[in-house]
């Protein structure tokens, strides 16, 4: 049988992932200037107007500040950067600073209460369909990491503010890589467990106030479960 054909990649697209890992490998600092256009397409191996969309779109995300008839300038990201910026750091090959995990729970635990709340109000039956399968008690990590994922990604559709959808599709794959890394301690699967049960009881209730309430006390609790497994390695 003959292997799965896979489209090569852009030009353009290529150029940007080449120059995003110069910059997050430090080939590129932040307040550096890249080279003239000319050397650059010629160090990427591709035409000067690919080149430029390639920039341009990197412009966009914040990576870059282009002024014409000015060297191009290499951005501070954790100032000037949107949310393509979040999804090109978590698909990276490059290592993540030590507190980007420690931050993206902190802003989930400000989140997640909001869109669970806003889910059980609009749409209980969907996540009580949902929840009908929870993972056994000695499910392992893996099964967790995909349905502790999948459960947040209905929360945030249910909630009906497509926004948090987007924001968390940016972590696709990153999710459950680190959910899996997560979920090897017990207590982790023993506590989000417990939550998944939890929810679901405040769903029959209908008390979206009483929903949020058990999610942001998860949410707590597993930033310092991250934490903890941080500190013991």
């Amino acid at each position: 049988m003959a292997a799965a054909w896979s489209p090569p990649i852009r030009p353009a697209l290529y150029a940007e992932n080449t120059l995003i890992a110069a910059i997050l490998n430090g080939e590129f600092p932040p307040g550096s200037t890249l080279p003239a256009e000319r050397e650059l397409a010629l160090r990427l191996g591709v035409t000067r107007p690919t080149l430029r969309e390639a920039l341009q779109r990197m412009q966009r995300d914040g990576w870059l500040d282009i002024q014409q008839g000015k060297p191009t300038h290499v951005n501070d990201i954790w100032v000037s950067g949107g949310l393509n910026v979040l999804s090109a750091l978590v698909h990276s090959d490059q290592p993540l600073p030590a507190d980007f995990v420690p931050n993206l729970l902190s802003v989930r635990q400000v989140l997640a209460p909001e869109y669970t709340c806003a889910a059980v109000q609009n749409n209980p039956q969907q996540l009580l369909d949902f929840l009908k399968d929870l993972p056994a008690p000695q499910a392992a990590p893996a099964e967790y990491a995909s349905f502790d994922w999948r459960l947040h990604h209905i929360l945030t559709i249910a909630s009906g503010n497509p926004i948090y959808t987007l924001i968390l599709n940016g972590f696709a794959g990153f999710y459950e890589q680190m959910a899996q890394r997560y979920f090897h301690r017990e207590e982790a699967r023993q506590a989000s467990r417990a939550f998944y049960i939890a929810l679901q009881a405040s769903i029959k209730a209908g008390n979206p106030a009483q929903a949020q309430a058990v999610t942001r006390r998860v949410m707590e609790d597993s930033l310092k479960l991250w934490q903890a497994s941080r500190t013991n390695k």
